[in-house]
């Protein structure tokens, strides 16, 4: 998945996968955490690639054999 938004800076970047760690001041900053969890419980991955001004670019790797 990706947009064209502002992207997203490197230092901020860094932490997005930190528990607590939140841009938003109503955010509990366990979003992304849970995902990733779930996702490499799963053995499986997940990335988050950005340039600013260039959008973001999130990418997950699912088993094979996963439903559609």
């Amino acid at each position: 998945m990706a947009d064209s938004g502002p992207g997203i800076d490197a230092a901020v970047r860094a932490r997005l996968f930190e528990p607590f760690f939140s841009t938003k001041s109503a955010g509990s900053g366990l979003g992304l955490v849970l995902v990733k969890k779930i996702v490499e419980d799963h053995g499986r991955g997940i990335s988050l690639d950005s340039t600013p001004g260039q959008g973001v670019r999130v990418t997950v790797w699912l088993p094979e054999d996963a439903a559609p």
